[in-house]
């Protein structure tokens, strides 16, 4: 997933964790600024750099506040990188809206963001590898707002809610699978019993292998 030399990175007052060298980075954001595909507007606004002098962060972020056009509001807005904006707008166009519509019949209006952009380690373990969150390239999605006001609730509709209710929260974490590489939901373990984690992460040699549990 990662190559280069392992580092040690913290303060006295934080957890520290293991940053190494990811190549692809830098290369990958700048083609996706250049591409044009991400555009200011209304609900996608230019940050400045995240996390100052640190290994954390990225180099041209953005706040977004809304997916889809603004159809569906990011509560709170996510601070991410920007490869990860074009895949959560697909994520919620192509899967999310279409879901809701089947169970519920009913337009996503909102989405809960649990964590975006957050410079820890992994599952906020100290001395554990630097988190995807870490460099705006992660969300923690805990549940989902209708336009009726229902609230889908990954914490407690993931294996207590109605049949639709679990069936819909299964089909946004399976479709989720085409537009993330790493999509991690209750099943995977403990600590993501309240939220699905998506992000862009390379895996494997070639940077082509997806996680998806």
């Amino acid at each position: 997933m990662v190559s280069g030399l392992a580092l040690l990175w913290g303060c006295a007052t934080g957890p520290t964790f293991v940053v190494k060298d990811d190549p692809w980075r830098s290369p990958e954001e700048r083609a996706c600024l250049a591409s044009g595909i991400v555009r200011a507007s209304a609900f996608i606004q230019p940050k400045s750099a995240l996390g100052g002098p640190s290994v954390c962060g990225a180099e041209s972020p953005f706040e977004m506040s809304a997916a889809n056009n603004g159809r569906v509001e990011l509560k709170p807005p996510a601070s991410l990188r920007c490869p990860m904006i074009p895949q959560i707008d697909s994520w919620v166009r192509d899967v999310v809206e279409p879901a809701a519509r089947q169970h519920f019949r009913q337009e996503v209006v909102g989405i809960t963001l649990l964590a975006s952009y957050s410079c820890r380690p992994m599952n906020g373990v100290s001395g554990s590898t630097i988190s995807e969150h870490a460099y705006a390239n992660a969300i923690d999605v805990g549940g989902f707002t209708l336009a009726n006001g229902q609230k889908i609730s990954m914490l407690r509709d993931w294996s207590g809610g109605t049949d639709r209710e679990q069936a819909f929260l299964r089909d946004v974490h399976g479709g989720a699978c085409e537009y993330f590489t790493t999509v991690l939901g209750p099943n995977h373990d403990s600590l993501h019993a309240n939220h699905l984690h998506l992000d862009l992460a390379h895996h494997g040699r070639d940077g082509l292998k997806r996680i998806c549990k």
